[in-house]
Formats: structure tokens, C-alpha cells, sequence
């Protein structure tokens, strides 16, 4: 009989989110990872593909336009998403903020952004930091391509 696993969250910086590992990849034996993640408005990854796992997109406040393949739908609080590995796809938050949860489920995205976080010092968004240096898309890109996802294209406009 499966026993229940019980996991404490923890906080951190992504850029310019607050993410929230609700539930880490080494939790399970499938790798299954499911992130809480706040956004400010405006906030858009570039289009990007997953090379080992779906990514599912679950909104629980505000507004994601979300760019899936060659369609682009709009996501409000309440609706999902799945986003198939293989597919490029990005979002932009169109709410002044937007909370969602986010599962994936081999361990690859958690390790990227956990490779590319910092610790939050306050619960709540970072200070902005403006659109990243030409030497900071390079480290990310690089460890994007460890976690087997790659930048494809821009983050929407």
C-alpha cells in the first residue's frame, strides 16, 4: 500500500516571481513537481520547448495568455492547460499579477529553476529587476539546456 508523503513548501525568488515548491520531484517516484508561482503583470518567459516533460498550467487568480504551438488562448482563474513536452509554448501574465500552479513531471524544470532562483527574503514578489543582461539570457539559456529545455523564441509582447 502507497504510503502519504507530506511536504514542507519552500520559497524562492525566480527572476521576478515567488515560486513555491509545494510538492519537490524527490518527494515521489515519478518526479512529479507541483510549484505555486506568483507573477507581476507583464511577465513572460521566452516561447520556449520541454524536451522530457508535459508542463500544466492551473490558474488560481488573475489572467495568463498563454501561446501554445501556433494557438493562443486566454487562461482565468479557475481554467488549465496543458502544455505537452515537445511543444513551444510561453504565457504573459495580463492581470496586475497572477497566481498559478504549475505541475511537471520529471524533476527537470524544478531543477532549473531551482539552478536559477535565490532564497526569498520576504514572502511575496522580488523587487523588479528589469529585463536581464546579455550575459544573464546566456546563463540561463545554459541551464535551461541542462534541464532539457530550450529558448525557442521571444516571450510575448
Amino acid at each position: 500500500m502507497p504510503t502519504a508523503i507530506s511536504t514542507r513548501p519552500e520559497t524562492v525568488w525566480f527572476l521576478n516571481m515567488e515560486v513555491v515548491f509545494r510538492v519537490p520531484a524527490d518527494a515521489g517516484v515519478d518526479g512529479m513537481t507541483l510549484i505555486e508561482s506568483l507573477a507581476p503583470e507583464g511577465d513572460s518567459p521566452p516561447l520556449h520547448v520541454h524536451g522530457t516533460e508535459d508542463e500544466l498550467f492551473h490558474v488560481l487568480e488573475g489572467t495568463l495568455r498563454v501561446r501554445l504551438g501556433d494557438d493562443e488562448l486566454v487562461l482565468e482563474a479557475g481554467e488549465s492547460v496543458l502544455a505537452p513536452k515537445g511543444v513551444p509554448h510561453t504565457y504573459r501574465v495580463e492581470s496586475r499579477q497572477a497566481r498559478c500552479l504549475v505541475v511537471t513531471t520529471s524533476g527537470d524544470f524544478e531543477r532549473f529553476v531551482r539552478a536559477a532562483s535565490r532564497s526569498a527574503e520576504a514572502p511575496g514578489l522580488p523587487e523588479p529587476a528589469g529585463p536581464p543582461t546579455p550575459e544573464q539570457v546566456e546563463a540561463l539559456t545554459e541551464l535551461a539546456a541542462r534541464s532539457s529545455i530550450a529558448f525557442v523564441g521571444p516571450p510575448l509582447g
